[in-house]
């Protein structure tokens, strides 16, 4: 019976993400915004008419998502878009992380946060949600210098997130009176070992796949290539995300019989992706936006104003065009499951500053999983990119 429902369940949820699809084109709404409302109605917080099997799958889904999602980030980062726009992606990614954390880090201690939870929460605003940011891309069919920076900034800016939290993390356990070497240790093995790990993966996968059917690797080779690399980072405990990133650039770079290297990925990505967004809304809890206090208020506040200056001040640096410079900023601030992953880390590294860190990072999370797709679909409005 339980697995009878359970198939039930997720063949609802697939016709609601088709609902959630026809209503966003017909609405202008962002369907992750509206695939979130459905699993926040029918989560814990609103009718809790979800099986408990469901929800408990949730972990593999994110992770077969997200994978998906690396990989056609990474996909993005090709010779030619770097060479058209690569000194703008990393200028406007570097400086959106540097801004925002500095501004929240800097407010929340002039607010009365203690520094080391203050320097947590900073790193920790400077993560995105790239999955939500590309489906709103790929939703409003967003074509343009713009679109293509955007797409490059988002594959980067969790990964100098990352190097940055690290730091930060280090200087506060120093500032609370303890060792911080095994975090910094930890964290270079994530973001180095990662790396290693796409790049291992990556050489041969662009030699090898697409030569028993010349062209383009199939379906098969794609998802082969996507799960061993997201399994592998798990094993090692690496950042999945990023390794798939850098999977996914190198074999756009090196393969040379490939034109489209993971094209067929894009065919069934979106059933995922339908059950990913619609659990992550399941599993919110709006509780959580009681007990975010003063605080969490100002932890948003600057956490917006950040986005914004740092796209504003990165777009300025690059000799971006004003209009873009301007709603740079406006689509980085969807935030999601590696922003709670920051979080959780910090708590456990700092435990006498866990409430603080893990209910400001829990509400925030809400508020930003709703509000940042819909900020995301303006500004690509704005800019004249999109054609719908």
């Amino acid at each position: 019976m339980d697995l009878a429902v359970t198939l039930i369940s997720l063949g609802l949820l697939l016709l609601v993400g088709m609902a959630a699809d026809e209503i966003g084109h017909r609405t202008r709404m962002p369907r992750v915004s509206l695939l979130i409302l459905c699993g926040l109605a029918a989560g814990p917080s609103g009718l809790n008419i979800l099986p408990p099997d469901l929800t408990g799958i949730y972990e593999l889904l994110s992770v077969l998502a997200l994978s998906m999602v690396a990989f056609l980030l990474g996909g993005k980062l090709s010779r030619i878009n770097l060479h058209n726009s690569g000194r703008v992606i990393v200028i406007v990614s570097v400086s959106a992380v540097v801004v925002t954390a500095a501004i929240v880090s800097a407010g929340l201690m002039l607010a009365g946060l203690a520094v080391g939870p203050a320097l947590v929460l900073g790193a920790m605003a400077t993560a995105t949600a790239p999955a939500a940011t590309q489906d709103v891309i790929r939703q409003s069919g967003a074509r343009g210098p713009f679109t293509n920076v955007l797409y490059g900034v988002v594959a980067l800016d969790d990964a100098w997130g990352l190097i940055l939290f690290a730091f930060c993390l280090v200087f506060a356990q120093v500032a609370a009176g303890m060792d911080g070497g095994g975090v910094l240790a930890h964290a270079a093995w994530d973001v180095l070992g990662a790396c290693g790990l796409g790049v291992a993966i990556g050489v041969p996968a662009a030699y090898l796949t697409g030569r028993l059917r010349p062209g383009d690797p199939t379906l098969s080779e794609a998802l082969g290539v996507v799960f061993l690399t997201a399994g592998l980072a798990l094993w090692l405990e690496v950042s999945f995300l990023l390794a798939g990133i850098v999977c996914g650039a190198v074999v756009v770079n090196y393969a040379r019989h490939h034109s489209r290297a993971f094209h067929e990925i894009e065919h069934i990505e979106w059933p995922f992706m339908i059950l990913f967004f619609f659990l992550a809304g399941s599993l919110l809890h709006l509780d959580s936006l009681k007990d975010l206090g003063l605080l969490g208020a100002v932890y948003i506040i600057l956490r917006l104003i950040g986005r914004v200056a740092g796209g504003l001040l990165g777009g300025r640096l690059a000799r971006m065009r004003e209009k873009h410079r301007f709603w740079m900023g406006f689509t980085l601030v969807p935030q999601a499951g590696v922003a709670l992953g920051m979080a959780l880390i910090g708590a456990e590294a700092l435990p006498q500053y866990r409430n603080e860190i893990l209910t400001i990072a829990i509400g925030s999370t809400v508020i930003f999983e709703l509000f940042g797709p819909p900020l995301t679909q303006l500004a690509l409005r704005r800019v004249g990119e999109t054609t719908g």
